[in-house]
C-alpha cells in the first residue's frame, strides 16, 4: 500500500506517550530487554521442575547446560502450521503480504513461539542464552519460588560478572540498565508510595549514586551486593495494606509497568512488515498474560495498553495501514465497556490520559482536515474520525462525571465534535486562503485590471464549498446530519467578516466595490443553496442553519451605494447648472444652432451621468433608474426655470388702461389735446409698462436664444428617453420600428422613464417666453410707434405704417434666430400681441385718440396690412391661423362704422341684459372693465362711445355717467 501524500500526516513527533515519563535514563532498548527477561521468566513453570532449556544451535557445541531441563511447552510450540488468528479476525487485521517470517533481515525462520518472541523483540541469541542460563541458576537456587516472589533485576545482577560479556563496557551497560530498572520500579514509580525518609530507600539511592562512578561488585558474598539486596527486598515486599508479603513489587508500579508491557505488545507486529500483526498473535498474547501478575496488569489495563499500541503502530508506520486504526477503534469499544464499570482512580487516570492522547492526535488532524486529507484519503479520514469520536464519547460519557451531572440534557458528543472539526478546519482553510489571496491576485497580472482580492477569495471559497460538499460532507454526515450546512455557514460567516470590514471603507460606488458585492452575492446564493439541499430532509428544512447565515444584503448595499452615487452626481449637476447659468450671456452668435452653450454643457453632464449609471455592473438598473431620472429631471427643471426666470410675462408688459373720458369734438380740440396731453400721458404710461428694465440679456435676440435652448432641451430629452427605454443601447436606436420592438423584447428593455418635469417645464417655458418676447416687442420695444404713435391726434395722420416697418425688422430677427421647429409659435405669439395692441389702441388709447365714423375704413385697412405682414404672401403664417387669431379684432371693427345712436342703443341693451334691468331704465350702472373685448360686451361698447368723435356720444356720456373730457 502506497503512503498517503498528505501534508504533515506522517509526522509522529507530536505523539507522546500517555503513560508519562519514567524520569530516568532508560532507552526503549533497555525497556525492551527488561520486558523480554520478564516474559521469559514469567513463562517458566512454577513447579519445581526445571523448564527453560532453549539454547541456540551455535552454542550447543560450545557450552554444556548446567542442568538437563525439560522444554517449556508454551515456548516450544511449533510454528510449522499456524492456524488463522481469531484475534486478527475479530480486530479486522489483514495477514502479512510477505511470506510469514521470511524477512531478508532474518538469518533463519523461527521454529517455536520462544524463538519468534526473541526475533520480534530484537534480542540476540547470545543475550537470550545468557538470560536463560541466569534463569536456570535462579531456578536452581530458589526452587519452588514463583517469579513474582523474586526481584528479577536483582537476581540477574548476582548471576553475572564482567567475564560473562564480550567486554567490560557491555557488562557495565547491562549492569546500569538493571540498576536503573530497580530505581524506576522501587524509587521513582513504586506500587506502594514511598516516603522520602524511608531508610532502605535512602540506602538504595546512595548505592545507585555510587554505581554511577564505579560498577557494583555483584559477587554472592559482596558487601555491596548484600546491602543492595537488603534495601531492594525491604522496599519490594511492602504491600498496599502496609504489611510485608512474599510478593515483590518492583515492576508493577505505574507507569513503569505499562511501559514494559507495551514493549511486549510491540512484539505482536511483524518485524519484517511493521504494519502487519503476526499470525501467531493469539498464542503470543496468551503467553503475555503470564506477565500480568508480575506487572500488575489486568484485562482492563491490557485493553487500554493494547489499544494504545495498535494506535501508536498505525502512527509511527506512516498511517498507511487503516486496518491498524480500525483495530484500535474495535479495542476502544472494549475499553468503553470497561470504563462503565471500573472506577479505580489509577485506571481512570490511565484511561483518561490514553484516550486524551489518541483524541488529541486525531483532532489535531481533524481540526484542519482540509490540510490533512485529500480526496484520495477520505477513507482514512473516516477511520480517524471514528477513533476520535469513540475516544471522545468515553471521555465525556464515562469519565467526565461532573460534566454529566451538570448538563441538563443529553449531549450528542459525536455531532458536537464533528461540528467543531468542520468549523475549525474551514476557518483554518479560510485563513490560508486569505494569506494566499495576494499571490493569487498577482497571477492575474496579465489582465489590465485584476479582480479585487475579495472577488478572488469569493471564487476560492465557492470552490472549497463544492469540494466540501462532494468529498468531506458525505463522510461527516455519518455523525452530523447537517455537516454541509455547518460548513457553508462557517464559510459564509468568515467571508462575511471580511466583507463587513471592506465595506467600512467604502463610501462610494466604485467598480471595485461593485465587483466585490456581486461576488459576495453570488457566493451567498451558492452557499445557501448547498445548505438548503443538505437539510432538505430535516424537520425545520434547514432553517436553523440558514438563520445562522446573516445575510450579506449585497443588493441592498449596492442599492444604497448607488443612491449615494446618484445623489453625488445630481448634486454636482445642480452645481453645474447654477455655475453655467451665472456665466450665460444668451448670445445668438455663440454657436450656429443659436442656443445657449450652457445647455450643451448641462446636457453633456446628464448624458455622462446616464453613461456612468448604465456602466455600473449592477443588476438593479431598473429599480434605481427612477431615482436617477427623477434627479436628473429636477436638475434640468431647475435649468429650465432659471432660463425663463426674470424674463417677465405677458401681463408684465400690458399697460394699465387710462380712466375713461368723453371725447371733445372738432379739429381744434384734437390738436390742442394732442399737444397738451402727449407728454404727461406718455410719462404715466412708461411708468406702467412692464416690470423689466429692458437689459441687454432680455433683448429679443437673447429671448430667442432662450426659446431655442428650451426647445433643444426637449429634443435631447426625447433621445435620452428613447435610449433609456432600450437600456441605453445606442445600436438599437438605428433599427426600424418593428425591429426596435423585437429588440426590446429580446433584450428586456429597462422600464420606461420620463423627464416629466423638464418636458412640462420646457413646453410651458417656451410658451411663456414666446408670449413674453412678443408682448415685450409690441408693448415695450415698439411702444413709441404703437402706443405713442398709432392714431395719436388723428387717424389719417398716424397710420400703422411706422409700426409695421419696425415690426418687420423684429420679424427678421426672429426668422434668423429662432429654430424652425418653434418659429411658428414665436410668430403666432407676436401676432396675437400685435392684435391685442391694436385693440388696446382702439379701446384704451387714452384721450389723445378720437375716431370719426368714416375713420373705420382706414382702421380696417391698417388691420388688413397688419394681417398681411404675418401672412407674408404665403411665406409667413398660414392664412387660416392668422384669420383665426384676428377674429376678436375683426368682431370689434364693425362698431367703428356703426351710427352713434345705434351704438348707444346697443350699449343700453347690453347693460340692461348684464344687470337684469328693464330696457327703459334711464339710470344705467357703469360697466366694469373685463378685458375681454366683444361687440356685445357693455364695457367694449362704452369704450367705442368714449373714443367716438361725435356730439351725440359726448352728450350721452355726460348725461349718463358725467364722464370728464380730460384725465
Amino acid at each position: 500500500m502506497a503512503p498517503v501524500q498528505d501534508r504533515d500526516f506522517g509526522a509522529s513527533s507530536d505523539l507522546e506517550s500517555p503513560f508519562g515519563e519514567l524520569g530516568c535514563q532508560l532507552s526503549e532498548g533497555d525497556l525492551r530487554e527488561t520486558a523480554y527477561e520478564i516474559f521469559i521468566a514469567a513463562c517458566r513453570p512454577s513447579a519445581g521442575r526445571s523448564t527453560l532449556t532453549y539454547i541456540p544451535q551455535s552454542e550447543k557445541a560450545a557450552e554444556k547446560p548446567e542442568r538437563s531441563l525439560s522444554v517449556s511447552p508454551s515456548l516450544q510450540k511449533s510454528l510449522t502450521s499456524a492456524a488463522a488468528s481469531k484475534m486478527k479476525k475479530a480486530l479486522g487485521l489483514r495477514s502479512s503480504s510477505k511470506k510469514t517470517h521470511n524477512s531478508p533481515s532474518r538469518s533463519k525462520k523461527p521454529q517455536t513461539i520462544g524463538e519468534l518472541m526473541r526475533m520480534q523483540m530484537n534480542v540476540t541469541e547470545q543475550t537470550d542464552a545468557r538470560v536463560r542460563r541466569a534463569l536456570l541458576r535462579i531456578s536452581a537456587g530458589q526452587l519452588g519460588k514463583r517469579v513474582e516472589a523474586i526481584v528479577l533485576p536483582l537476581e540477574l545482577l548476582q548471576q553475572f560478572k564482567s567475564s560473562d560479556f564480550s567486554n567490560a563496557q557491555e557488562y557495565q551497560a547491562w549492569q546500569r540498565r538493571n540498576l536503573r530498572i530497580l530505581e524506576a520500579g522501587l524509587l521513582l514509580h513504586p506500587l506502594v508510595p514511598l516516603e522520602r525518609s524511608h531508610s532502605a530507600a535512602q540506602q538504595l539511592r546512595q548505592i545507585l549514586r555510587g554505581a554511577d562512578d564505579k560498577p557494583i561488585e555483584t559477587g554472592k558474598n559482596s558487601e555491596a551486593m548484600q546491602l543492595l539486596r537488603s534495601s531492594v527486598m525491604s522496599i519490594a515486599r511492602r504491600s498496599p495494606d502496609g504489611s510485608t508479603s512474599e510478593t515483590c513489587h518492583w515492576a508493577d508500579g505505574f507507569p513503569l509497568n505499562l511501559c514494559l508491557y507495551q514493549m511486549l505488545l510491540g512484539a505482536c507486529f511483524d518485524s519484517g512488515e511493521e504494519t502487519a500483526v503476526i499470525d501467531e498473535v493469539d498464542e503470543v498474547m496468551e503467553l503475555m498474560k503470564k506477565t500480568w501478575t508480575l506487572l500488575g496488569i489486568n484485562q482492563m489495563l491490557h485493553n487500554i495498553c493494547f489499544t494504545w499500541v495498535l494506535f501508536k503502530q498505525f502512527v509511527i508506520t506512516g498511517q498507511i495501514e487503516t486496518d491498524l486504526l480500525g483495530a484500535a477503534e474495535t479495542q476502544l469499544l472494549e475499553v468503553a465497556k470497561d470504563a462503565k464499570t471500573e472506577k479505580d482512580p489509577l485506571y481512570v487516570k490511565v484511561l483518561s490520559s490514553t484516550l486524551s492522547t489518541i483524541q488529541g492526535w486525531a483532532e489535531k488532524r481533524l481540526l484542519a482536515y482540509h490540510d490533512t486529507f485529500q480526496a484520495s484519503s477520505i477513507s482514512l479520514m473516516e477511520s480517524v474520525i471514528s477513533v476520535a469520536i469513540a475516544a471522545a464519547k468515553t471521555l465525556v460519557d464515562d469519565i467526565s462525571h461532573e460534566y454529566r451531572r451538570k448538563r441538563k440534557e443529553v449531549v450528542d458528543v459525536a455531532r458536537n465534535r464533528i461540528d467543531m472539526y468542520i468549523r475549525s478546519s474551514l476557518r483554518t482553510a479560510f485563513a490560508q486562503m486569505m494569506e494566499q489571496v495576494d499571490s493569487r491576485r498577482r497571477s492575474f497580472k496579465k489582465q489590465q485590471n485584476p479582480p479585487p482580492a475579495l472577488v478572488i477569495l469569493a471564487s476560492d471559497i465557492g470552490d472549497l464549498a463544492i469540494k466540501e460538499k462532494e468529498y468531506f460532507s458525505p463522510v461527516l454526515k455519518r455523525w452530523h446530519p447537517f455537516s454541509a450546512g455547518v460548513a457553508v455557514a462557517t464559510l459564509h460567516s468568515c467571508y462575511g467578516r471580511e466583507l463587513k470590514q471592506f465595506l467600512l471603507g467604502v463610501t462610494a460606488l466604485t467598480p471595485e466595490s461593485v465587483q466585490v458585492l456581486l461576488a459576495a452575492n453570488k457566493l451567498e446564493k451558492d452557499l445557501v443553496q448547498i445548505a438548503v439541499e443538505d437539510s432538505v430532509d430535516s424537520e425545520d428544512g434547514g432553517k436553523g442553519v440558514i438563520r445562522e447565515m446573516t445575510p450579506y444584503e449585497a443588493d441592498a448595499v449596492i442599492a444604497e451605494l448607488s443612491r449615494t452615487w446618484i445623489k453625488e452626481r445630481l448634486d454636482r449637476l445642480r452645481e453645474w447648472v447654477d455655475r453655467n447659468l451665472q456665466q450665460e450671456v444668451w448670445s445668438p452668435t455663440a454657436n450656429k444652432d443659436r442656443y445657449a452653450p450652457s445647455v450643451v454643457e448641462v446636457l453633456r453632464i446628464v448624458e455622462e451621468t446616464l453613461d456612468a449609471f448604465f456602466d455600473l455592473p449592477v443588476s438593479q438598473h431598473s429599480d434605481l433608474l427612477p431615482d436617477v431620472v427623477v434627479g436628473l429631471d429636477r436638475a434640468l427643471q431647475r435649468y429650465v426655470s432659471q432660463t425663463k426666470s426674470g424674463c417677465g410675462t405677458k401681463n408684465n408688459y400690458l399697460p394699465l388702461l387710462p380712466a375713461l373720458t368723453r371725447c371733445s369734438t372738432g379739429s381744434k380740440f384734437q390738436g390742442v389735446w394732442k399737444k397738451k396731453e402727449k407728454s404727461p400721458s406718455t410719462q404715466k404710461r412708461k411708468s406702467q409698462v412692464g416690470s423689466t428694465n429692458g437689459s441687454e440679456s432680455l433683448a429679443l435676440p437673447q429671448l430667442c436664444v432662450r426659446i431655442n435652448t428650451l426647445h433643444h432641451i426637449r429634443t435631447e430629452l426625447e433621445q435620452l428617453e428613447k435610449r433609456i427605454s432600450f437600456g441605453w443601447k445606442t445600436d438599437l436606436l438605428n433599427k426600424s420600428n418593428e425591429s426596435l420592438k423585437l429588440a426590446s423584447l429580446a433584450t428586456g428593455s429597462v422600464a420606461e422613464a420620463k423627464f416629466e418635469l423638464s418636458h412640462k417645464g420646457s413646453k410651458e417655458g417656451i410658451q411663456d417666453l414666446c408670449e413674453s418676447a412678443a408682448y415685450k416687442v409690441v408693448f415695450h420695444d415698439l411702444s413709441s410707434v404703437l402706443w405713442d404713435g398709432l392714431y395719436m391726434g388723428g387717424t389719417a395722420s398716424a397710420r400703422i405704417g411706422p409700426f409695421l416697418e419696425q415690426l418687420e425688422s423684429n420679424l427678421e430677427i426672429i426668422a434668423n434666430t429662432v429654430h424652425t421647429r418653434v418659429r411658428t409659435r414665436v410668430l403666432t405669439a407676436l401676432m396675437k400681441a400685435c392684435f391685442d395692441g391694436f385693440l388696446l389702441v382702439l379701446l384704451g388709447g387714452g384721450p389723445s385718440r378720437a375716431f370719426l365714423k368714416y375713420d373705420s375704413e382706414m382702421i380696417e385697412e391698417d388691420f388688413v396690412a397688419l394681417k398681411d405682414l404675418f401672412k407674408a404672401d404665403g411665406d409667413g403664417l398660414p392664412g387660416e391661423l392668422v384669420e383665426k387669431a384676428a377674429m376678436p379684432v375683426a368682431a370689434i371693427l364693425p362698431l367703428y362704422s356703426t351710427d352713434t345712436d345705434q351704438l348707444i342703443e346697443n350699449f343700453r341693451y347690453a347693460v340692461c341684459q348684464a344687470n337684469g334691468l328693464s330696457s327703459g331704465k334711464s339710470k344705467l350702472p357703469l360697466p366694469p372693465t373685463s378685458g375681454v373685448w366683444s361687440p356685445t360686451e357693455p364695457n367694449t361698447l362704452l369704450r367705442v362711445l368714449c373714443y367716438r368723435n361725435d356730439e351725440g356720444a359726448t352728450k350721452f356720456l355726460k348725461k349718463t355717467y358725467n364722464l370728464p373730457k380730460r384725465l
